[in-house]
C-alpha cells in the first residue's frame, strides 16, 4: 500500500496525521508547500518520497506531484485532513484513478445548501435553509421563515464568516459585506435557540466505526463574539447512554445521505426550538474531515488510545484495531484577554494547577509581552487550559471555576 498524504507540515498538528500513517507500516508519501526540513526528523526519515508544490489546492499541480510519487510505485490513497484541501484531492483521486472520497460528497461536505437537501432527503431535519444568489433571495427567505436568521459562505467552517440577522438593515448590510450583489452565493437559514453540540467520526466503507460526542457551552456564535465569556468544549464519556442514540443515529445516516466512504467527519447538531416552537435534534452541516482546536488529541486522552493511528489502520487497512476506553470526560476552556493589546500577566492559574494538577492534561498561556489575538479568531487563539476527568458533571464543574477565577490581563 502506497499512501500519499497532503501537507504534513502546517498546520503543526498535520504531523499527526503523519505519523499515524508511517506506525501502519504503509509507503508513505508527502505533498507539501512548504520544504521537507520543516518535519522533524523522524518523520522526514520516515517518508518514501517527498514532493513540493507552490500550492497544494491548485490541481494541476497536485496531480503533477502525485504523477511523480506513482512513477516508482502506484499511488493507492491520497489524502487530506485539512477542510481547504478536501476537494482539490477529490478532484485529483478521481482524475488519476485513485479510490477514496469522491468529487460528489467533497462537494456535498462544503456546499451547505444542497448539503442540507441531500440529508432532508434522507429523513434528517434540518433547519430551514436556502441558497442565496441576490438580496431578492434572502428578502424571499425572511419573508417565509421570519428573523432571526444565519448568513455564512457556502463553504464557511465552523463560525467563521458567520452573521446572525434580525432585521432589515442588518440583512443588507450582511448581504453587502458578503458581495452578493458581485454574484457570491451564500447560505442562509433559519436561527435556532438551544444547544449546540457536534458528533465527530471515522468510517470505514461507509460505516461508522469509532463516535465521539462532544458539546459547547455556550454555542459557537455567542462564543466567538463575547469578551468576558471563557468557552468550553466538552467530550462526553456517556456516549453509550441512551440519551445519545438519536445523535449517534442521526449521524449514521448523515454519513450513509454523503456517500462517506473510509473518512474523519466532523458533524454539528443543534437540540432546541425554531422561531416557530418546532423543536428536537436538528442536524446543522458536517466536514469530511476532523474538526479542529485539537480535538482529536482531547478524543485521545479521554480514551487512552491513538485515534491518529486508528484513522491511519482505517485508511491503510480499512479496519480499525483499536477501541475507545470511554473512561474520562476531556475538556478545553479557552481564556481570553480582558482586553486587545499585549499580554501583561495571568491571575488565579497557580492555584487552578495546585487545585486541579492531577486533571490537567496541558496548557498554553503565551508569555507576557504577546500581541492578544482578537477573540473571533478562536478557541486556542490565546490562552487555552485542557482536562479530563472521570465524571462529566465535575469535569463541568472545574471548568466554571477555572474560567472564574483564571484572568488573563493585558494592556
Amino acid at each position: 500500500m502506497h499512501v500519499v498524504f497532503v501537507e504534513p507540515c502546517f498546520p503543526a498538528n498535520q504531523r499527526e496525521f503523519l505519523r499515524g500513517l508511517l506506525s501502519t507500516g504503509a509507503r508513505v508519501s508527502a505533498i507539501s508547500e512548504r520544504p521537507a526540513t520543516a518535519l522533524p526528523a523522524e518523520l522526514r526519515e520516515g517518508l518514501f518520497q517527498f514532493e513540493r508544490v507552490r500550492s497544494v489546492v491548485d490541481e494541476h499541480a497536485l496531480a503533477e506531484a502525485v504523477r511523480r510519487l506513482s512513477s516508482r510505485v502506484q499511488v493507492d490513497r491520497l489524502e487530506a485532513t485539512v477542510e481547504a484541501h478536501v476537494l482539490a484531492a477529490a478532484h485529483v483521486r478521481e482524475q488519476l484513478g485513485i479510490h477514496g472520497t469522491t468529487s460528489k460528497t467533497a462537494w456535498l461536505c462544503r456546499d451547505k445548501p444542497a448539503m442540507k437537501e441531500a440529508v432532508r432527503g434522507a429523513g434528517v431535519a434540518c433547519a430551514a435553509s436556502a441558497r442565496v444568489t441576490s438580496v431578492d433571495d434572502a428578502v424571499r427567505f425572511v419573508d417565509a421563515v421570519g428573523y432571526p436568521v444565519i448568513l455564512k459562505p457556502l463553504d464557511a467552517a465552523g463560525a467563521s464568516g458567520t452573521h446572525r440577522v434580525e432585521d432589515d438593515d442588518r440583512l443588507h448590510t450582511v448581504l453587502t459585506e458578503l458581495r452578493v450583489a458581485d454574484g457570491r452565493e451564500v447560505a442562509i437559514e433559519e436561527f435556532l435557540t438551544g444547544h449546540e453540540g457536534f458528533y465527530d467520526t471515522v468510517s470505514v466503507c461507509g460505516k461508522v466505526v469509532l463516535d465521539f460526542v462532544s458539546h459547547y457551552y455556550p454555542n459557537v456564535l455567542e462564543a466567538m463574539r463575547t469578551r468576558w465569556i471563557s468557552p468550553q468544549i466538552v467530550v462526553t464519556n456517556r456516549i453509550e447512554h441512551e440519551s445519545y442514540s438519536e445523535i449517534r443515529e442521526m449521524g449514521r445516516r448523515v454519513v450513509e445521505a454523503l456517500g462517506i466512504w473510509t473518512s474523519p467527519t466532523h458533524m454539528e447538531w443543534f437540540s432546541g426550538t425554531g422561531p416557530n416552537g418546532e423543536g428536537g435534534l436538528k442536524f446543522s452541516e458536517i466536514g469530511c474531515r476532523p474538526p479542529g482546536v485539537g480535538l482529536w488529541d482531547l478524543y485521545c486522552a479521554a480514551n487512552e488510545f491513538d485515534l491518529f493511528a486508528a484513522w491511519a489502520h482505517a485508511v491503510v487497512h480499512e479496519s480499525v484495531p483499536f477501541a475507545p476506553s470511554r473512561k474520562y470526560a476531556a475538556a478545553m476552556i479557552a481564556l481570553r484577554p480582558d482586553q486587545d493589546g499585549t499580554i501583561r500577566s495571568y491571575e488565579g492559574f497557580d492555584q487552578v494547577e495546585q487545585d486541579y494538577g492531577e486533571w490537567i492534561i496541558d496548557h498554553h498561556l503565551p508569555p507576557p509581552g504577546t500581541a492578544t489575538q482578537d477573540v473571533e479568531a478562536g478557541y486556542m487563539a490565546n490562552a487555552w487550559i485542557r482536562l479530563r476527568h472521570h465524571d462529566y458533571d465535575e469535569l463541568r464543574a472545574i471548568l466554571d471555576r477555572i474560567g472564574e477565577r483564571v484572568k488573563v490581563r493585558a494592556t
